[in-house]
């Protein structure tokens, strides 16, 4: 049997479990889109567009540490360490590389790994890549850290996935004085706290790195990593996919920079998603409530040791559906009446756990909230 008969053979098993994903050939111009993460509606803002016609090149060449490197670069980095109130910033060409190729260097100098069981797949394949003991630990309940093994703990702050946030305080609070925080800040960044800097603006501790994007709410391409000045020269040292890969393009370094300063300013927009968000949760609470499990959104029955969730705010809303098949039979419904919601399936989330996730906009409307809280409470009620 040739390679091509067996890979064959693994799509029929992928589409017999409901799994089997495609790209689509078209774009998403003619519906309400509900699964982008540009939170802010800063990819299509007039200003941050402009930033990108003002190219005179278009890849920048090489890696940073040869023929690659900007000034744009280091102005962005600079920019984005001081809205964190970090030392120092180190750029990464997306966020998935950023957390893949941070985690093995900071494991270098711990002996032990802990991972939040709803962690993003970078954050995973970086635990893979250290090749160190690890443990993974019940969503949001860090257990106490006891022993003499020094600890690296990787968790997102706001649950890309659940959608539920996590009070990075009270994780740090785990913490020894030798163990580290990796903390994903990726979906919390432009939408919670100061300027919209994160859940962990305040906390100036010198044992959390910050792993964030561009992407999501700033609307442009790229990841980083910010912290202590130190942890960051490491990274430039020993980080392969920052040392290997190649730069991100100046001009997409300049609209980041345009993208942040909009981002910090942003108070309206954030006004606004919050206001889309909670009119999507009172309708869906009108629509739902006999939905057992839908919602309201609960905190899993949390105990006092386990970190406390906030939830119900958030841009994202996860609608647990359980199976594939059923995921897949309300997404495409939605879709004939003009509404994308992506329908999640394994491996994306564990089996069994198959949801709809919907991730709202500032550029929504309030009208728009109800058309889909109207539309998803018809499907449930007839799927």
């Amino acid at each position: 049997m040739s390679y091509l008969q067996r890979a064959e053979h693994t799509l029929d098993a992928i589409r017999s479990e409901n799994r089997y994903r495609e790209l689509p050939q078209h774009g998403l111009g003619n519906v309400i889109d509900f699964s982008s993460n540009d939170y802010l509606g800063l990819a299509t803002d007039p200003q941050v567009v402009e930033a990108l016609k003002r190219a005179t090149r278009v890849g920048s060449g090489g890696a940073r540490l040869l023929g690659g490197r900007s000034r744009e670069h280091t102005l962005l980095e600079d920019e984005l360490a001081d809205w964190l109130g970090r030392e120092r910033a180190l750029l990464f060409s997306s966020g998935y590389l950023a957390g893949a190729g941070t985690i093995p260097v900071v494991a270098e100098l711990v002996e032990a790994i802990l991972s939040d069981q709803s962690n993003h797949a970078c954050l995973i394949d970086g635990i893979r890549l250290a090749r160190q003991p690890h443990a993974v630990y019940e969503h949001a309940a860090l257990p106490p850290l006891t022993g003499s093994k020094t600890s690296l703990v990787v968790s997102e702050s706001l649950f890309g996935m659940e959608g539920d946030a996590i009070d990075p305080a009270a994780l740090l609070g785990r913490l020894r004085e030798q163990d580290v925080l990796l903390l994903d800040e990726a979906h919390a960044l432009g939408i919670a706290g100061p300027q919209g800097a994160g859940l962990a603006r305040e906390l100036t501790d010198p044992r959390i790195l910050i792993l964030g994007t561009l992407s999501k709410a700033l609307g442009s391409l790229g990841g980083f990593v910010a912290g202590p000045a130190t942890a960051i020269e490491l990274l430039v040292n020993r980080a392969r996919s920052f040392i290997f890969d190649t730069a991100l393009p100046p001009s997409l370094a300049l609209a980041s920079r345009i993208a942040l300063h909009l981002t910090r300013s942003g108070d309206d927009r954030r006004r606004r998603l919050r206001a889309n968000a909670a009119q999507l949760r009172a309708a869906l609470a009108a629509k739902l409530s006999s939905f057992d499990g839908v919602y309201p959104e609960r905190s899993r029955g949390a105990q006092d040791d386990t970190i406390s969730l906030r939830t119900g705010s958030g841009p994202i809303v996860s609608i647990p559906l359980g199976s594939e098949q059923r995921a897949l039979r309300v997404s495409e419904e939605l879709l004939k009446h003009r509404i994308f919601v992506p329908a999640i399936r394994p491996p994306t989330v564990p089996p069994g756990t198959s949801r709809l996730r919907i991730t709202i906009r500032a550029d929504h409307t309030l009208e728009q909230m109800d058309m889909l809280a109207y539309e998803l409470g018809r499907c449930l009620a007839t799927l």
